[in-house]
């Protein structure tokens, strides 16, 4: 699976407010053996959010956390967008939405409030700990919560835990040659492409040296490669560390 989180407000470009849900969510992937593909960071704008939206729903494979725009005010379009892209403007009012919000705020629901349990076609709930105004989600991979993250967190563990709780280990590792890239690209290209290779130039005063990632499900592809990797290394008369460069500097 691929993940994606759309973070939506102008108040985070503008600077007013700052980030909390990527690095939030970044580490319950991690922990779960996931990770995301991209995350994006957007103004408060229906078209734009669209935009991204429809990006993120052509890859059959993705799964997205929207954060922000799922209230009542004037400046709230996600569940807007959510039904024109996802339900083909199909919105309805949500029972359980309903009862949850009418019970947590009897008259005072309406006319605003009971505005956020209308909601695009189909769409499944998530819990809110704090005020029972519930996120929702639809088919089982699309989730809207609010921006609030005393909010959000728990609704981005509650959907994890219940549709992606833990994928395949990945097997990895990671080792500093005391070169520059350029000694080492070619050994890069010889590389398959189902392994998972990231190279991270240092340059630590006059020190240059890369540290090299491999990563995969499967741990003899990954081992090989690593093999593959330090035996052509050596062969250029490249020295070689096991490990990051910053974990080696007092070996």
């Amino acid at each position: 699976m691929n993940f994606y989180t759309c973070i939506i407000g102008t108040e985070l470009l503008n600077g007013r407010r700052k980030d909390e849900h990527f690095d939030f969510v970044n580490a319950e992937l991690l922990k779960r053996g996931w990770e995301q593909k991209a995350s994006f960071v957007i103004k408060d704008e229906p078209s734009f959010i669209a935009d991204v939206f429809n990006l993120i729903r052509n890859d059959p494979n993705s799964v997205m956390f929207s954060f922000g725009g799922i209230g009542a005010t004037p400046d709230d379009h996600t569940r807007e967008v959510a039904a024109k892209v996802f339900t083909n403007n199909e919105m309805t009012e949500h029972p359980e939405a309903v009862g949850l919000i009418t019970d947590r705020f009897g008259e005072a629901s309406y006319p605003n409030r009971i505005k956020m349990a209308y909601l695009p076609i189909g769409a499944g709930l998530l819990t809110n700990v704090v005020n029972k105004i519930p996120g929702f989600y639809l088919e089982d991979r699309f989730f809207f919560v609010p921006g609030f993250p005393s909010m959000a967190q728990a609704m981005v563990i509650e959907a994890l835990d219940k549709f992606y709780p833990q994928n395949k280990p990945k097997f990895s590792r990671t080792f500093t040659a005391f070169c520059s890239e350029e000694n080492l690209i070619d050994i890069m290209h010889s590389l398959p492409s189902s392994i998972e290779f990231s190279s991270l130039p240092i340059m630590d005063g006059d020190k240059r040296a890369v540290e090299l990632y491999l990563a995969s499900h499967n741990s003899c592809l990954t081992e090989d490669c690593y093999e593959h990797f330090v035996t052509l290394t050596e062969k250029k008369g490249v020295k070689w560390r096991d490990g990051g460069y910053f974990d080696t500097l007092g070996n």
